[in-house]
């Protein structure tokens, strides 16, 4: 299989909709999953490139394995719920630290996902601008409830981050351009936030490329090794 030639990591606290959010743009489809247990992937061919997409364990038992999926990613997802606050909260607790093995031009997007749940029409006018696949039928839903997480509050966390990270505002992403809010229920916002995503990391793997080991060996300086006469020790 072929080697991937970018990494992006999705973090958050379970239930924030890791998992759903990646297969609703993988698959295409949205389910009731189970708490996903160490890590999954998927991968995704965009342009010439293969981009593998990862998929954490939110719990607390699985935590330390965050480290080990960030390492060298090109990007990280951070995502919440938005009628939770103390899941945006987390992000900054508990997860950032963990991006500190991935690579050191990583891009990094905040999500806030389940809108379908609040009491705003963003999530309810997908259709009109073409962004989800369109909304289930109303009867038997859950009753809304205010939003608990503005997008400014993301806006905020995506700042601290940089000062984190020691990055200049003017050499990254714009704020406003890597905070999201989606549905992974109704499709919401997702295909926007992965292919911008993909767009942006593509010029990050191109200067890695550039930049990185060569790919082939060249035997023309091999040289054969001394051989030990037989019977001696090397």
């Amino acid at each position: 299989m072929r080697k991937p030639d970018g990494k992006i990591v999705l973090l958050g606290d379970m239930n924030v909709g890791k998992t759903s959010l990646l297969q609703r743009y993988m698959e295409r489809r949205f389910t009731d999953t189970v708490s996903t247990v160490g890590g999954a992937f998927y991968l995704k061919q965009w342009r010439s490139y293969n981009i593998s997409i990862w998929d954490t364990a939110g719990r607390e038992q699985f935590h330390g394995l965050g480290s080990m999926y960030c390492r060298g990613a090109t990007a990280v997802i951070l995502i919440y719920d938005v009628n939770h606050p103390q899941s945006l909260l987390e992000l900054e607790d508990r997860f950032l630290g963990l991006t500190d093995t991935a690579s050191t031009d990583c891009l990094f997007a905040i999500v806030g996902n389940k809108v379908d749940l609040v009491e705003e029409p963003a999530a309810e006018d997908q259709e009109k601008d073409g962004r989800g696949p369109g909304v289930a039928g109303r009867g038997g839903e859950a009753p809304k409830a205010p939003k608990q997480v503005q997008p400014e509050d993301a806006v905020a966390l995506y700042r601290k981050i940089l000062k984190y990270k020691m990055l200049d505002e003017k050499d990254v992403p714009a704020a406003e351009q890597m905070c999201f809010e989606t549905s992974a229920k109704t499709g919401y916002n997702v295909d926007l936030l992965f292919e911008t995503l993909f767009d942006l990391v593509v010029p990050v793997i191109s200067r890695h490329r550039a930049h990185g080991p060569p790919q082939t060996v060249d035997i023309t300086s091999y040289k054969t090794p001394r051989q030990t006469p037989s019977g001696c020790c090397a």
